[in-house]
């Protein structure tokens, strides 16, 4: 199987994720960040372990995985998803996406320390030239400009809100559950390890939400109400955008090349704009095409890393 062949289905989460970013935003200002975190893991976790009844699958948890099922839901289910959601309340688009989808740089640091994958200075220039990627695709112009020419001083204080912080956070509790996930699913099912972890990482969730509103009287209602096109939105972020995508995307990290397969993530705003352009007619800037190569060269150096560096057998 050629390399694009081989790694076309594993683009699907990355284009769910890119869209669903989007149909999640919207609903914020109906509902709680905690409200719309556990509407989307919920029926997501009671969809894959369904599904999973439904291949004849067992849903049973061997004892040795417990633990780690218990620390993957907690991390990438309710840590990733409730920092998700509060920074999207806070965090405009470009730069919030800029440092969500740096995880794959913390996932290869990982993958290099726990499991010994290599990753050689075409790996790096690839995972670098990926993050100059989403910078393009992420940051408007004039803000790189003043970035360039002033440093990181350049972006002001205003620039880095607390959204950003919520996103960074949530880019190492993605990372880290991404490593968890392995562990997980030493000896139990994985569809079934993945179907559960988005159940029981949405309880905490839903309990805060619940608890919300008797602490605060500034909290959002428990219940949304909302349209029945925002009602679409969230089964699509929850379905689809929770329920394929993550059951796809652990499936893929279990069994390959972790810091190959991450790499994909430099896509999520590839995708994100390109539905931009054909359902809302945009029109990508000069500076979103160069980024949008630079991701996809990113993805094509760090899953051809061995033969380039070390040449052909």
């Amino acid at each position: 199987m050629t390399f694009g062949m081989r790694w076309l289905p594993m683009l699907l989460p990355f284009a769910l994720w890119g869209t669903a970013m989007a149909a999640m935003k919207p609903l914020l200002e109906g509902a709680g960040p905690l409200t719309v975190a556990w509407m989307r893991l919920i029926p997501a976790g009671a969809a894959v372990l369904v599904a999973a009844v439904g291949m004849g699958r067992s849903l049973r948890v061997d004892p040795a995985d417990r633990f780690w099922l218990l620390a993957f839901a907690l991390v990438d289910g309710a840590l990733f998803q409730g920092l998700l959601t509060r920074g999207l309340t806070s965090t405009g688009a470009g730069l919030g996406s800029v440092l969500i989808d740096s995880q794959p740089l913390l996932v290869a640091l990982l993958a290099r320390s726990l499991f010994g994958e290599a990753i050689n200075p075409v790996g790096w220039l690839g995972l670098v030239i990926g993050l100059a990627g989403i910078l393009c695709l992420g940051l408007p112009a004039p803000l790189l400009r003043h970035w360039w020419l002033d440093g990181p001083g350049g972006l002001g204080g205003a620039a880095w809100s607390h959204g950003e912080l919520w996103m960074l956070a949530a880019a190492v509790a993605m990372a880290l559950g991404t490593v968890l996930c392995r562990f997980a699913m030493g000896h139990s099912d994985p569809v079934a390890i993945i179907g559960w972890h988005l159940l029981i990482g949405g309880l905490p969730l839903i309990g805060a939400s619940a608890l919300g509103p008797s602490f605060s009287s500034a909290a959002a209602p428990f219940w949304p109400h909302w349209s029945r096109l925002d009602w679409g939105l969230m089964a699509y972020a929850s379905l689809l955008g929770s329920a394929l995508a993550y059951g796809l995307f652990f499936w893929f990290a279990r069994r390959g090349d972790l810091t190959g397969f991450t790499s994909l993530t430099f896509l999520t705003p590839v995708f994100a704009l390109l539905c931009g352009v054909v359902f809302l007619h945009e029109r990508l800037l000069p500076l979103q095409w160069i980024g949008a190569g630079l991701a996809l060269a990113s993805v094509a150096l760090i899953n051809r890393r061995q033969p380039l560096w070390e040449g052909p057998p």
